[in-house]
Parts: structure tokens; sequence; C-alpha cells
């Protein structure tokens, strides 16, 4: 993505509807070529069409084009459901525009259906008056039973408020490719890159990072690359000469909405990824992934096992509980220890993490929710581990919580997160969702120098003296400030010290099962935790005269934020304010809370976060909760919170 000038100008009206403006004719064209400041497009059909690439393929043209974004993949958890059903639609969201948005908008304005069942399930999410690109090839009598459609939805009338743009796209896409020597299945499976073709040209989207893309995945299949991008080309020559598409759209770069920079389109696990490793630099450790594949997380893995030329080493464990027990025999070691996993994971973990509270010692645990309880909603999203991530140990176990706010956030809560841990020698979990880690918006790469100093001093000699005068090492004596314990790596001459999960004695570490004693060092590691240091809440109240403030936490800052935005447009006075940390909370978090009359706090839970502050502030704070596996839409939360004003 090109350089952006200025600073983020903030919408007044925060809707997530296409605009049309001027129109005007293109070039030597024929057609007409018309403005928009925004569109979101939605590419959906069977979840081995192809639609996570095209849809991929699109972003990563429009990043480069300059626009603003926000994504949002959905796709079943299943590795390949029946052909043709509800239950194996695959869709693939995309909001971009030429200024600052926020989410990946609440309706798509233009909906590619593969097949009558991406039809049928997505349907009810396009407003009237939306265009509608339709695979007619698809549309037989026994694809449409599959799905419940008695007569075909492209003759029944049903669609007549739409504007629908019925294309023969498996027909066109073998047409294209009859000159390979290709099988018509083989032929067939091009499509998705007929439908990118077409889509490129109706938006204005480069296409040389898209040729590039085809040239290297399918430079050992020489035939397959050359038809993917006759396939990609025929599309949008195809838009270019057909007379159904009589106009095109233009959506200008987001020059105004992002300082000064070079961007990338990244998403929330990448992002994360490029984060640790930061992190790892910054403290000057090498990086150590001890985890075991699930979903959503399992992509960090992926990424992090490609950069060892940074020092990373990374363990793919027989199960969640030796994936991190290796992490924390890392930690012991003088590593930076990552685990990554999701919410079933966490479970199995607590007892390990129980036991890295015990020892004392850094260890990032890196928690990609979804939806719960038990094995869930693999590929669907959800704030639902918050208590657990609090209070899912035995003992009296704290840990301190981070939680980023958007894809490109993750990077900033990784570093923040390695910092808690090697600075007051904790565990610490780091809590993104499904909706961050596989939705993708534009990131500003930092500059080295932006970064934080995470150097940290490991212990070299003894730093105690007894009454004798002899001087030993007590490995649980604390710095007076952090109350961080030392941090010594085994093989130091002179550093041996116990480890293990029974009761430390205070300073010596020794085994103990006194009663004072275990009543202070558990009273201690509370108060460690209590007594990190995190930044002030911040609060967005323009005016100061609102009396309701809304208050969320992760990924439902960009819904919240842009329901705000209606809200203000529409003249309500609303504060806004934001949690990163979650443990310990913000130190001016209570008086915050005490100024408004009204607190609400969307969340996709039934309220944990709100549990919380009601228990700790006596707050009267009132829940907006949705747990169905997708993100909040701005409309929605907007309604929500206009009722909350009026109440």
């Amino acid at each position: 993505m090109t350089n952006q000038v200025s600073s983020p100008a903030e919408q007044a009206d925060g809707t997530d509807g296409a605009v049309v403006g001027e129109q005007r004719t293109a070039g030597e064209s024929s057609k007409d070529v018309r403005r928009l400041d925004r569109v979101i497009i939605r590419f959906a059909g069977d979840s081995g069409d192809g639609m996570q690439l095209t849809g991929d393929r699109f972003t990563s043209e429009t990043a480069t084009f300059g626009n603003d974004l926000s994504t949002l993949p959905n796709f079943p958890a299943e590795i390949r459901a029946p052909a043709g059903t509800l239950p194996g639609v695959s869709s693939f969201q995309l909001h971009f525009a030429d200024h600052d948005i926020l989410t990946p908008g609440d309706a798509p304005n233009v909906l590619v259906a593969m097949n009558p069942a991406a039809l049928k399930a997505n349907i009810g999410d396009v407003p009237r008056g939306a265009e509608i690109i339709v695979n007619t090839d698809e549309f037989t009598k026994r694809a449409m039973a599959k799905v419940g459609y008695e007569t075909s939805p492209l003759e029944d009338g049903s669609l007549d408020g739409f504007s629908v743009h019925p294309v023969p796209l498996t027909t066109l896409t073998v047409q294209a490719l009859k000159e390979f020597e290709l099988s018509r299945k083989e032929a067939e499976r091009s499509k998705n890159m007929f439908a990118l073709g077409l889509l490129s040209w109706m938006y204005h989207r480069p296409t040389e990072g898209t040729e590039k893309f085809l040239k290297t995945k399918f430079a050992k299949k020489p035939e397959i690359m050359r038809a993917n991008l006759a396939a990609f080309h025929a599309g949008w020559n195809f838009g270019e000469t057909t007379e159904d598409f009589a106009v095109s759209y233009e959506i200008a770069p987001a020059t105004t909405a992002f300082p000064t920079g070079t961007y990338r389109n990244i998403s929330g696990n990448l992002a994360l990824s490029y984060g640790l490793i930061a992190a790892s630099r910054q403290a000057d450790l090498p990086l150590y992934l001890g985890s075991y594949p699930i979903t959503p997380a399992s992509d960090i893995l992926h990424e992090l096992s490609r950069h060892k030329n940074f020092g990373v080493r990374t363990f793919q464990a027989e199960d969640e509980i030796a994936g991190i027990g290796a992490a924390l025999g890392a930690a012991f070691g003088g590593s930076l220890a990552v685990t990554t996993t999701s919410g079933p994971g966490v479970a199995l973990k607590s007892e390990t993490i129980g036991l890295a509270v015990s020892l004392e010692l850094p260890l990032l645990v890196v928690d990609i929710q979804r939806g719960g309880p038990s094995t869930g909603l693999p590929t669907k999203t959800e704030q639902a581990d918050l208590l657990q991530a609090m209070y899912g140990r035995n003992g009296e176990a704290p840990v301190p919580i981070v939680a980023p706010m958007t894809p490109a956030d993750c990077f900033d809560a990784a570093l923040e997160a390695a910092r808690i841990a090697v600075t007051y020698r904790t565990p610490v979990l780091l809590l993104s969702d499904g909706y961050l880690a596989n939705g993708s918006e534009p990131w500003r790469i930092p500059e080295v120098d932006e970064l934080p100093d995470l150097r940290t001093q490991f212990a070299t000699g003894p730093n105690h003296t007894l009454d004798d005068g002899s001087e030993v090492f007590w490995p649980y004596k604390r710095d007076p400030q952090t109350l961080a314990r030392p941090w010594a790596i085994p093989g130091t001459p002179g550093l041996e010290h116990r480890i293990g999960g029974i009761e430390k004695q205070d300073g010596t570490g020794n085994i103990s099962y006194d009663p004072a004693n275990h009543d202070f060092m558990v009273r201690t590691r509370q108060a460690k935790i209590d007594g990190i240091e995190v930044p002030d809440l911040e609060v967005d109240d323009p005016d100061g005269q609102a009396r309701t403030l809304v208050l969320g936490w992760g990924s439902t800052y960009g819904p919240i934020t842009a329901a705000v935005r209606r809200l203000r447009g529409a003249g309500e006075a609303i504060a806004q304010a934001h949690l990163r940390h979650l443990n310990p909370f913000p130190r001016n978090l209570g008086e915050v809370l005490r100024r408004y009359d009204k607190v609400v706090i969307p969340e996709m839970n039934l309220g944990q976060l709100a549990t919380l502050i009601r228990a700790k502030y006596l707050v009267d704070a009132h829940s907006y909760n949705q747990v169905n596996g997708m993100p909040f839409k701005a409309e929605q939360l907007a309604t929500a919170l206009k009722e909350a004003i009026d109440g």
C-alpha cells in the first residue's frame, strides 16, 4: 500500500452504505464510471469454490490501490461440507472506502453468488437495490432443490427488488480455457478467477498483484497458472464488453485517512506473529513457540515457523498440555516463550498456567477466542473466554490480561503483553478472537526506533547476604518496585535453585507449608499483578456533555466506534472508552465510570466484562450481548445505544 498523508478524518455519519457521487465517462470506453465513497462486496460460494482466495486477492489489490478497508471471512468448520448445501457455504466480505472506516460493513452492496446455496444463505443480508451477480450455470433443479427452492429465484420475481446480473460464469470460464489441455472439471475450478477479473474491472482494481500471485502460486504447474491468468483476464474483458454491466465504479484512495508512512494489508494473526517477533528482537531474547494446531490460532504457528532467521523456534506438540509445558521450559531457559491456542486449549493449559504463576516466569498465552463451550464453533468468533482468563485456574493464580482492538492492533498488543511478561515475571493472557484473527485492515509498518525497549537483565550472581555475612542467591527476592523475582538462567554458576508447583518460601524458594508464608505469597503475587503499570483509560467525549458511556474491549471497538459516529452524526451526545488492559484495569477506570449516569457494555458473550465491572466498581452497568458467532453490526449497536440514551 502506498504512503498516506494526514491524520485520520472522522466521518460524521459513520454509515456503512455506498454513496453515489458524480458520474463521468472513462477514457475511450463508452461505459459510465461512477465515483463512490465506499462499497461493501461479499463473495459467496461452496467451500471448494475459492471464495476466500478470491476475497483475499481482491483485498490485496485494494490495499495496494490505497483504500482503507476491513474484511470479514466467514467459512464452515467442516473441511468439505456436501457440495451445494447451506452448511457448506463460504463467504468473504470486504468493505473499502476513500476515508477512514471501522467495520466490514453491515450489509453488502454487491453479492457474488456462485450457486443457489450461496444466494439463499446470504440474501437475507442484502438490502433492496443492491447488485447481485449470479452464476446461472449452477441454478439447476437439483441444486435448487438441495436448498429448498421450489422454483428458480431468478425467474419467480423474488429478486425483483435487486439489480440482478445473471452471468453463466462456469460456461464462460470453460469457453475461455478451451485452448488449454484441461478437463471440464479442471477448467471449472478457475471460475473464481473469472469472477475476480469481472469485479476487478467493475471497481477499477489493479491487476498486477494478482497476476504475480498466480505466477508464483502455480509456478510448478505452468498449464494451471496460464489457465487461471486466462480466466482472470477473460472476466475483466467480459465486464468491459458485455452490455449487462453498463457502469463501473471508482473509489479513490483514502489519502486523508492515515498518518504518513508505509502501509500494507495485514490480518490479525499475521500482525500478532510479527508483534511476537518484534518483541523478541526488542527484548534481545530468542522466541520460542510451543503450540498445538487449533482453529483459529494455527496461522500463528504456520507464520512463526517461517522465521527461523530471526531466532524463532517453533515446536508443534502432540497436544495442548505438551505445547505449554515446552513453552514454560523455554521460559525457564531464558527465551521469550509463547503458546498459542483457542478457548478449549486454554482449559487444557490451565494447570501449567498456574505453574507459571507459581514459578513467576514470563510466558505469553495467546488465546484466539472462538464460539463455545467445548468444541463449539471453530470458525466463528466470540469473546466468551474473559472469565476463564481471569479465574480459570485452581487457587489464587492471577494473570494480566491484554486484548487488541483491531487486526493491526494485534501487533502492538503482542508487544505490550511481552513488556508485562518480562518486566513483572508473569504469564500474560492475550485475548484476540476469530474476527480479528481472520479479518484484515491497513497497517502502518513502524520504524524500529518506535518500538519499545524490552531488554531485561538476567541474574548473574548472589543477591542476598545472610546473617553470617555469606552471599547467596535467593530466587524469590523481589524488585521493590515491580515485585518481580530474578530471572536466573539454568547453568549459571552459583544460581542453582528449586522449581516446582509446591508453594515457595518467600525469598529462598524452598518448599513451604507454613500457613503464614502461604498467605504472604498469595497476597504478594496478587499485589504484583495489581501493581502493573498500565496507561490510564482515555475517554472520547468531545463536548463533555454526554451522560451515557459505552465501554468496550477487544474486537467490539470497530462496531462500537461506527455506532457512536452514527449517533453523534444524528446529534446525540455519547461518550466512548475502550479497554486494552483487563487485568489490572486502568487506575482511573472507577473515576471514569462514576462520571456518567449510564454505562453500556456491548460484548460477544453474556456479559462477562459487565460482571467484572459491576462487582469491582458497584456500577449499574448495562449489558448488550450477542453470541451468534458473528461480530456486531454498527446499525444494530446504534439502535441499542440510542435506546439506552433515551431510556
